[in-house]
């Protein structure tokens, strides 16, 4: 991973092998990241993506290894216990064109991602909502 920063925005490239979640949640460590946007898109041949089930309180996952273009990956940056704490979706196109998508959980990068994060000033903190939808939603400091 490589990356820049104009203003209050970091152009990053993450390389052939690396992992988004992994080398994202790293990155916001390293420059103390606590509240961003996040969007991207680039070539993927790993995905681990799900889709929350708000009933049952409980994630469905399911990984897909092929070629993938990341055709939208968005989604924020906040804090949990004051670590960072990211919330990312992704849609990937497959070779027949079909998208497939969902909450990411991992992603291997087959090329390149590229990969804006837009840095907001202040910090929102993640709290559990275990009554309701079992997630950790924003509380707002």
């Amino acid at each position: 991973m490589e990356y820049r920063k104009f203003q209050d925005t970091y152009v990053i490239r993450i390389d052939r092998g690396e992992e988004v979640v992994d080398s994202l949640t790293a990155f916001c460590r390293q420059e103390g990241v606590k509240l961003a946007s996040v969007e991207a898109l680039g070539a993927a041949d790993r995905v681990v993506i799900g889709l929350y089930d708000v009933a049952a309180k409980q994630y469905h996952r399911q990984t897909f290894e092929e070629p993938m273009e990341i055709t939208s990956l968005l989604g924020s940056v906040s804090t949990k216990d004051g670590e960072p704490y990211l919330h990312l979706h992704i849609n990937l196109c497959r070779a027949d064109m079909s998208v497939i998508g969902g909450h990411l959980n991992e992603c291997r990068i087959s090329a390149t991602c590229e990969m804006i994060v837009r840095v907001l000033d202040g910090r929102v903190e993640r709290k559990l909502d275990e009554a309701v939808t079992g997630l950790n939603l924003y509380e707002f400091l």
